[in-house]
């Protein structure tokens, strides 16, 4: 029952970032104001706790799953599912810096607008988050089939 309960935890994190991520990319776009900016600092903020529940639930299934350890751990697939998530990881460290960066500025001017370069370059790291994210789910499923072993 523990492996389901932990299964069913992983999925839905990684659910949640992918919609969480992709309502993001919708949010950043050209115009963004100071009340768009509190919207997307929430979701930025639940992306990441999404991101440490699907890293707190993986350890969780490698180690106290019915599979075993020494079943992701020898596997070369899982460790470039490993290497994919610590790259997503790095990559959305610029957008929240900016989302903060955005949301002070925006505290001290009621009329402000997030700048037309900053939103390009936001959208570019998002644009290349979701296609590692999507990524993840492809070594997933080689992983489940016994590729790698």
């Amino acid at each position: 029952m523990l492996d389901i309960g932990l299964a069913y935890l992983h999925h839905l994190a990684v659910f949640a970032i992918v919609g969480l991520l992709f309502a993001e990319f919708v949010l950043i776009r050209p115009g963004l104001n100071g009340q768009q900016l509190t919207r997307l600092a929430r979701l930025d903020a639940a992306y990441g706790i999404s991101a440490i529940l699907v890293i707190l639930a993986g350890i969780a299934r490698v180690f106290l799953g019915s599979t075993g350890s020494a079943y992701y751990l020898s596997n070369h697939v899982f460790w470039t599912k490993m290497l994919l998530i610590v790259i997503l990881g790095l990559l959305s460290i610029q957008p929240t810096l900016s989302i903060i960066r955005w949301r002070r500025a925006s505290g001290s001017d009621a009329n402000y607008l997030v700048p037309d370069a900053d939103i390009k370059k936001a959208r570019r790291f998002l644009h290349i988050e979701l296609f590692v994210l999507f990524l993840i789910p492809l070594a997933a499923a080689a992983m489940a089939r016994g590729v790698g072993m």
